[in-house]
């Protein structure tokens, strides 16, 4: 059930405007302008970041060839100044009002538990429960994890509070396809290791050849289904980020993951262990840089020691095979190596930087964070006009000497009106896409789009469960939604100043859109209610609400079993400003409903 509460829709209501009919086709001119978009980072020595640079400081190269900016912005972080808090709210009332500015960049935390060991997940823990205890609020910060899969574990916000309270809840886990899931270099023993301690004599060197055959083709299987599964679920967070304007960094701590498998000479097959992943790497790289995602890498593990000298080793193994020490210690360096230019090359291929060997995790995030709010967008129109395909390298220069600028290195040339070849890899955005503002403002977890200040109140409508949804309630046909269900009562108070729009002729436009989404904690899309309120608004009528705030009452059904999230938004289609905000409905499933309206005397 919804219904519009300023006054009677009939009393509001005006006829609609006839339209002219026309007699002839009117002309039209469509123009198109394919753009490229480069956020550049510009540090100084001591990696602060360097402010009010112009666009003429900026040389901007595509194939060596110069290309001319022609569009220039600063973006900046929030001021050393303690920025104004959120208001404490009464049990059940919410807002989407924030002190962060609406253009800043947004970063997002990836908690990899499928290449990190036990436990570096517990230092990786600590470490973010110090920086938010120590930072500022005002950056909007989401929080993931990666398992098989990716997960939404916080969606954006800039409360410190709720980020904790995603950190203190998410579970270790154990990698099932790491060799040594919980770390320190204490993990299953190879067979071949075991089998190597039963002597010399021939028929025991050709079983251990077949062993350590087989060790290291099961070593490279898990290698290959780990990374498999991380960049599908790179892709899959640079999808999710692909409704969201502007720059947003990628904060990623990982254990380890090298995007090539080298041939062993020491196996009798040495290249049945060989993989490589560079295609797919190159092609998740450009999806990052397509929605303009800076990644920043960071060694979970910290400051390292070769696991060859582990207490676990070095007598029973190493003591029965001294030579096998140094080939497990130059495997670790080379390895670690490795892995260690994989997050240098995705940091540079985006924009972002890599900390690697640090045991200051809080410190990493925090530098993160800053550089990655503090960045110049440059906009070009390429001279080449040929979508052919072909990667084209960019190059940012400065005309001041002694500062570091980390940007995108390049993009495919794909066709933006064609058969992309190379998967979300083209870099090209036409200036005329028709853009839903709803479709990123009412996705799971997505920032709280703030263009329209509204607060909303959410309590149970019933204390008893319901078979059926309430009424006016859609839900998902895909999905296989069984009740009972509890019944909420969702009463907007919206900005009327930005809700609502004024014509010269003294009227006052209400053309608005009320939404509430119902997510499960998968993201799938639960339930929803969607409804329009039109109305013709005298001055005096909006005076009267222009105190109060423009108010609507829906209602939403919420299956009783399981974690859910309700997402409620607003949307002036007259003006296009939207206004939403999310709310876990573990905050309000306890709460008591408003008590019913006394009924009115009887009259005699």
């Amino acid at each position: 059930m919804s219904r519009f509460l300023l006054l009677p829709l009939a009393l509001c209501l005006a006829a609609p405007a006839q339209t002219p009919q026309t007699t002839q086709p009117v002309p039209t001119l469509k123009a198109h302008t394919q753009l490229v978009i480069v956020d550049v980072v510009v540090t100084d020595s001591h990696q602060n970041p360097v402010h009010n640079l112009k666009a003429t400081d900026f040389t901007l190269l595509e194939n060596k060839d110069p290309q001319q900016i022609k569009a220039f912005e600063e973006h900046t972080a929030l001021s050393d100044a303690k920025p104004q808090a959120i208001p404490p709210m009464p049990p059940g009332i919410f807002t989407n009002w924030t002190p962060t500015p609406p253009n800043s960049a947004v970063n997002i935390l990836l908690l990899d538990t499928l290449n990190t060991p036990l436990q570096d997940q517990s230092f990786v823990h600590d470490q973010l429960k110090k920086y938010l205890n120590s930072s500022k609020p005002g950056a909007r910060i989401a929080i993931f994890g990666l398992t098989t899969r990716l997960n939404l574990l916080q969606g954006f916000t800039s409360d410190p509070e709720l980020l904790k309270a995603a950190i203190n809840q998410k579970n270790l886990q154990a990698s099932p396809l790491l060799d040594d899931p919980v770390g320190g270099g204490n993990g299953l023993q190879p067979l071949s290791d075991t089998v190597s301690s039963f002597g010399s004599a021939p028929d025991i060197a050709d079983i251990l050849t077949n062993l350590k055959q087989f060790d290291a083709e099961q070593q490279s299987f898990q290698f290959q289904l780990r990374a498999h599964y991380t960049l599908d679920a790179l892709n899959q967070l640079a999808r999710y980020l692909t409704g969201i304007p502007g720059r947003k960094n990628l904060i990623w701590f990982s254990g380890s993951f090298p995007i090539n498998i080298l041939p062993d000479g020491d196996l009798q097959d040495p290249f049945a262990v060989a993989a490589g992943f560079e295609d797919e790497f190159r092609e998740t790289t450009n999806l990052l840089t397509l929605n303009q995602v800076a990644v920043y890498p960071v060694d979970a593990r910290g400051l390292m020691v070769s696991p060859s000298f582990s207490a676990a080793k070095s007598g029973s193994q190493y003591g029965r095979n001294p030579s096998t020490f140094g080939k497990d210690d130059t495997k670790f360096f080379e390895q670690t190596a490795a892995e260690h230019a994989t997050m240098l090359q995705m940091a540079q291929q985006t924009g972002g930087k890599a900390f690697i060997n640090t045991n200051g995790l809080s410190q990493a995030v925090a530098s993160a964070i800053n550089a990655g709010s503090n960045y110049y967008t440059l906009a070009y129109s390429p001279t080449n006009t040929k979508w052919n395909g072909s990667f084209r390298k960019i190059q940012v220069n400065l005309q001041q000497q002694g500062y570091t600028l980390s940007y995108r290195r390049g993009y495919y040339a794909d066709d933006p009106n064609g058969p992309t070849k190379h998967v979300g890899a083209t870099a090209t955005t036409p200036a005329t896409r028709p853009v839903d503002p709803m479709h990123a403002a009412m996705m799971r977890g997505g920032p709280d789009p703030t263009q329209i200040i509204l607060k909303v109140r959410v309590l149970p409508a019933t204390t008893v469960p319901e078979d059926k949804p309430a009424e006016g309630n859609v839900l998902n046909p895909n999905l296989k939604i069984q009740g009972p269900y509890r019944r909420y009562d969702i009463d907007y108070a919206a900005d009327s100043r930005a809700a609502i729009t004024q014509t010269p002729d003294g009227i006052y436009h209400l053309d608005v859109r009320f939404l509430t989404y119902v997510y499960d904690q998968d993201g799938n899309l639960i339930n929803y209610a969607d409804n329009s309120a039109h109305a013709n608004l005298s001055p005096e009528i909006y005076a009267g609400i222009l105190q109060r705030g423009l108010p609507y009452h829906q209602e939403i059904s919420v299956p009783v079993k399981g974690q859910y999230y309700i997402r409620v938004g607003i949307h002036d289609l007259n003006g296009n400003r939207v206004g939403a905000l999310e709310l876990p409905v573990a905050l309000v499933k306890d709460l008591a409903p408003l008590p019913a309206p006394p009924a009115p005397a009887s009259s005699k």
